[in-house]
């Protein structure tokens, strides 16, 4: 039997910090139990070694031990293009992303970059993300087999996409039905694999493949479903121009079905009132993306809109027009986005919407996302202070005893990266780092 000590500064959210002011566990010196890849229970460490006295120790004394990310919009198909010359959304999708798609027809390419794309995860402390693929059928197979390689929750699916872009990337519809649910059948809540019915957007799918979308989440009801929705003025007149009669952008998914309280709308930077309303009482996800956002230059999210409406929203790196595999960079984006907006975004709802509240938008929170007993063991190991401006800030906040797990975490999300990743756990197995006590690297 697999049974495991871990001693370090556990933290974990047990609730929205905007809705309870103790919305959070820390113990500084902490216990975190893991048996057969599962949490135990979480505590003070010298409760934990007294209740378990026979169980190994692994001694991560002094770092902060938490749940893993997750990440709710990323493309895998897009990791070799990070920091291309952008321009605006719909160029950069010409330029870039479609050529780079091509490629994934090869079932040998495909599985290359999904390797590649795992280990970045990983790297940066990301246990769960909701990924697109491209329009091939293999592209879907590759990343779900090298993600339960590693025992890896992947929520991902075949890009639907029958119109305005190029040939080599459009299907149609009938054939788009006809893979969709034979990557479901093969592959939907098979180990710690989930689909992911996935129009692109709008603009690159009829209305009937739209409505097949639609049909598919009725048929398999346990599957997700995401798109992108406002993030650039251009291509909400282009929508609204393909979709006459309709209200708005929303209204075009909302018709055809695929506005759900399992629906991820990445993006969503220019919305209506009418379409916040909507979003919140469908329990629509939001999935902000702000490295994008400022990268393609599509806008300021609003935040303290979208909670005013009670939409569950997440963070998102939406690589590669994001510029980053870390949520830690992520989040630091998020906070400059929301203090232009006026909204003082606070390091522990950055938290939240990268870990439970994430896993509860994705209805996965009984299983992933904090540390209460049943939980799957997906933990990061993270050191506070890799960098010497780190240091140095830790010996300043230390020296005027304001070191505090607040501090910590902000210090994090404003200097953050893959760095300060000590070790990555997947259902207790450590896939990434090294052992605090021999320091050899874990196999990749």
């Amino acid at each position: 039997m697999m049974k495991d000590l871990y001693r370090g500064e556990v933290f974990y959210l047990l609730a929205s910090p905007l809705e309870h002011a103790e919305a959070y566990r820390y113990f500084e010196d902490g216990g975190l139990v893991v048996v057969e890849g599962k949490i135990v229970e979480a505590g003070p460490f010298e409760a934990m070694r007294s209740r378990y006295p026979d169980f190994p120790v692994t001694d991560y004394s002094g770092k902060l031990i938490t749940p893993g990310f997750i990440d709710s919009h990323i493309h895998f198909s897009q990791s070799e293009i990070l920091g291309m010359y952008g321009k605006q959304l719909l160029d950069w999708l010409d330029e870039y992303t479609f050529p780079a798609e091509e490629a994934f027809s090869s079932m040998a390419y495909a599985r290359d970059i999904a390797r590649f794309f795992v280990k970045e995860l990983l790297k940066n402390g990301t246990t769960t993300c909701a990924a697109y693929t491209t329009v091939h059928s293999v592209s879907v197979t590759a990343l779900f087999s090298v993600a339960s390689e590693y025992n890896m929750r992947i929520l991902a699916g075949k890009v639907m996409m029958n119109r305005n872009a190029p040939d080599y990337l459009v299907d149609t519809t009938r054939q788009s039905e006809s893979d969709c649910r034979s990557l479901i059948e093969e592959w939907d809540g098979k180990g710690r694999n989930h689909y992911v019915i996935t129009p692109r957007f709008a603009i690159t799918s009829t209305p009937d493949q739209l409505a097949c979308a639609g049909r598919l989440h009725v048929e398999y009801p346990d599957t997700y479903i995401q798109t992108h929705l406002s993030e650039n003025q251009g291509e909400i007149e282009s929508v609204l121009s393909l979709y006459p009669g309709h209200t708005d952008y929303l209204d075009v998914y909302e018709r055809a079905g695929l506005l759900t309280d399992r629906s991820i709308f990445g993006h969503c930077v220019h919305l209506t009132e009418r379409e916040y309303k909507r979003l919140g009482e469908a329990g629509g996800i939001i999935a902000h993306c702000p490295t994008s956002n400022l990268f393609l230059g599509s806008g300021l999210f609003d935040m303290k809109e979208a909670n005013r409406y009670g939409i569950r929203t997440t963070l998102a790196t939406d690589v590669g027009a994001g510029t980053s595999f870390s949520m830690w960079r992520t989040m630091g984006e998020a906070y400059k986005i929301q203090q232009l907006n006026g909204y003082p975004m606070t390091v522990l709802d950055a938290m939240y919407k990268c870990t439970l509240g994430s896993a509860r938008a994705l209805s996965l929170d009984d299983r992933i996302g904090n540390f209460l007993p049943g939980r799957e063991a997906d933990f990061i190991v993270v050191d506070y202070a890799t960098t010497p401006v780190q240091k140095k800030r830790m010996e300043y906040l230390r020296s005027r005893d304001k070191w505090t797990i607040e501090n910590k975490l902000f210090g994090l999300q404003t200097l953050g990266d893959d760095r300060n990743t000590v070790s990555t756990y997947l259902m207790g197995k450590r896939v990434y780092g090294s052992d605090p006590c021999d320091h050899q690297e874990a196999s990749m």
